[in-house]
């Protein structure tokens, strides 16, 4: 009943191609990062496109609004930099699960962010992005002549004026080639199996990624993204509603093989900007989803990892840019370089102390 009142309170749902085209707004930067987490381990591609698939639909149902559904970015960065195990990926999104639920449901979110200064999660997105743009110049440089297909894509992209849509053709690209070079496999479901994550992936580096990644998700999938839909729907959606349901998500996807999740503002600002104005924006791209998990698991295999470089160099420069949009910009580069040379779980700690010192200094 609650989902129904929810729903006949907003805008409710329909289906356009305004709708459609503000789906593909939001699968602008979630398509990129999947396929390189598939494609670099042996992560399963058709299960996390099924993780983003179901959850797309349930909480655009629940909420009754085109909310977004993204990849954690930090902890799929540094999974596809090769710095944190698959194991480690999954006990982390667990760990990340955990504090999220927890903290939404005793509403305690709204206090703790309060003592996260904006420069310390702008660095954390800076060394997010540094880290992507690295990994990214790597792959870029084992198939050079596909990666300067790849350039010349999303530099043709821009010149049309279609920033947001250059990773997407890149990647339309990219799988032209897989299929010319393989073919079409036959459509396959894959077993949906529960798997509860190996112990040993809980490390060190595991836990530092997820306080790295909590940082970002405090103040972009919740409190940013909260404050977004009210901008735009006038919907009253907290930001301890919003840990609540990413903690919810990640216990119960996590184990049959999605990847951590979360919301984020930047899915909602796209599905926006590309029309999406009610929660049928998440059906069709919960359908677009699924539709790809049965249909492109060979096509994975054969997709030119060199282009997947310069897809993630692209995204690696837009996360780096809103990064450095800071009012403290020595912070946030300092956060941001310990975050690559270290990890991303120690800068945000440093810049938290550091944010103290200079504000108890002022």
């Amino acid at each position: 009943m609650d989902v129904f009142a929810r729903i006949s309170h907003r805008e409710g749902i329909a289906f356009s191609w305004d709708e459609l085209t503000g789906a593909l707004g939001d699968s602008v930067t979630v398509l990129p990062i999947v396929v390189s987490v598939a494609a670099l381990t042996e992560l399963s591609l058709a299960r996390l496109l099924l993780g983003f698939a179901v959850f797309q639909i349930v909480w655009g149902i629940h909420y009754g609004l085109p909310i977004s559904v993204e990849p954690m970015k930090a902890l799929a960065a540094l999974v596809i930099a090769g710095s944190l195990a698959p194991s480690e990926l999954a006990v982390a999104g667990m760990l990340a699960g955990v504090v999220l639920l927890a903290v939404g449901a005793t509403g305690t979110l709204a206090r703790v962010e309060r003592h996260v200064d904006r420069p310390v999660i702008r660095g954390v997105q800076l060394a997010v992005g540094l880290v992507l743009l690295r990994t990214g110049i790597e792959l870029s440089l084992g198939g050079p002549i596909l990666a300067l297909v790849a350039i010349a894509v999303v530099l043709g992209s821009l010149a049309l004026g279609h920033r947001r849509l250059s990773t997407l053709a890149v990647l339309g690209v990219g799988v032209a080639i897989a299929v010319w070079e393989t073919g079409f496999s036959a459509p396959h479901l894959p077993a949906l199996t529960v798997a509860i994550p190996d112990p040993s992936g809980l490390s060190t580096d595991a836990v530092g990624a997820t306080i790295g990644q909590l940082a970002m998700t405090v103040g972009n999938a919740a409190v940013a993204t909260s404050l977004l839909l009210s901008d735009y729907f006038d919907s009253d959606v907290s930001p301890d509603e919003l840990a609540t349901s990413m903690g919810a998500m990640n216990l119960l996807a996590i184990p049959f093989g999605a990847m951590p999740m979360c919301h984020g503002s930047g899915g909602v600002a796209g599905k926006y900007a590309f029309g999406a104005r009610t929660a049928g924006a998440n059906l069709l791209l919960g359908v677009l989803y699924a539709l790809a998990a049965i249909l492109a698991v060979g096509v994975i295999a054969a997709f030119p990892v060199s282009m997947l470089g310069v897809v993630l160099g692209v995204i690696a420069i837009e996360l780096a840019r809103s990064g450095l949009e800071t009012e403290d910009l020595a912070l946030t580069v300092a956060v941001g370089l310990i975050g690559v040379l270290v990890n991303v779980g120690a800068a945000f700690i440093v810049g938290i102390a550091a944010a103290q010192v200079r504000n108890r200094i002022q």
